[in-house]
């Protein structure tokens, strides 16, 4: 199901959005791919490379802060502190299972990440016009960069910025990158990329793609009226519909796709 929410606003960027005149801001894990996929901390431990431990606490770790990140009820300061917990207890059972970049790239390969149907031909033909393509994702970079790449969706559009794990010149696990990335801080203005921000200090339009209320904020303080947010909902519809139909333009749910909203991005 589509529910578009403000079709004024929608059909108005649709007539003045230019290629050249526009950013786009997606989130990776069940936005790119989808609902059903692996996300790409799941997708590291594999339990025929990394064994059964890895990935057992932190399915232990997704469920106790999982529910917790999708409850638009908690005060968002409380929700911060939850996910700066959470994600710093995962980043520290991939040191304590001794990660390295072998068995990396080997759990990747075995892993169960999907894209998202209509999602390669999508990122295809923003790469053909050209269109700056910013995937700001709360998961890890290096299986973001190496799925994309054996998708043959790695265009030279597209930057990702993400939590990256860094090794050592014999491929152990070195540490994760300095800034921790999480569902809530998620904000271009506040990470301060430069080379993001020179990329889109002359787009006069900015399109934000994600599963969760907090992706609206990807592309910073920018005119609500130049912003065209689109929400992927994949669960717990009933209950979070009316929050979502809020805060996006439009709203997919179930298993739509990227062809059902190229109709309304489309640019000319």
């Amino acid at each position: 199901m589509v529910y578009l929410n403000n079709e004024n606003k929608v059909d108005k960027l649709k007539e003045k959005m230019n290629t050249s005149d526009i950013v786009i801001f997606m989130d990776f894990d069940r936005t790119i791919t989808s609902k059903n996929s692996e996300d790409s901390w799941a997708a590291t431990a594999n339990k025929k490379v990394m064994g059964e431990g890895l990935s057992k606490e932190l399915n232990i770790y997704y469920e106790k802060y999982g529910p917790i990140e999708l409850d638009y009820t908690i005060d968002i300061k409380q929700k911060e502190r939850y996910m700066e917990e959470w994600y710093k207890r995962c980043m520290d059972l991939y040191y304590a299972y001794h990660l390295t970049k072998d068995k990396l790239k080997e759990s990747i390969d075995n892993s169960k990440l999907v894209l998202r149907e209509g999602a390669k031909d999508f990122l295809f033909k923003l790469y053909k016009e050209n269109v700056p393509v910013i995937i700001l994702s709360a998961g890890i970079g290096n299986v973001i960069e190496q799925f994309l790449k054996e998708k043959e969706c790695d265009y030279s559009n597209i930057t990702i910025i993400s939590n990256f794990i860094k090794f050592d010149e014999n491929g152990n696990m070195m540490k994760f990158s300095d800034n921790m990335i999480h569902s809530l801080n998620k904000n271009i203005d506040k990470l301060g990329d430069l080379k993001v921000k020179k990329i889109i200090e002359t787009k006069k339009y900015r399109i934000v793609m994600g599963d969760l209320i907090e992706d609206i904020y990807m592309a910073g303080e920018f005119s609500e009226d130049r912003l065209l947010k689109v929400g992927f909902l994949n669960s717990n519809i009933s209950k979070n519909l009316e929050i979502y139909n809020k805060n996006f333009d439009i709203v997919l749910t179930e298993e739509n796709n990227f062809y059902d909203i190229e109709k309304y991005i489309r640019c000319k």
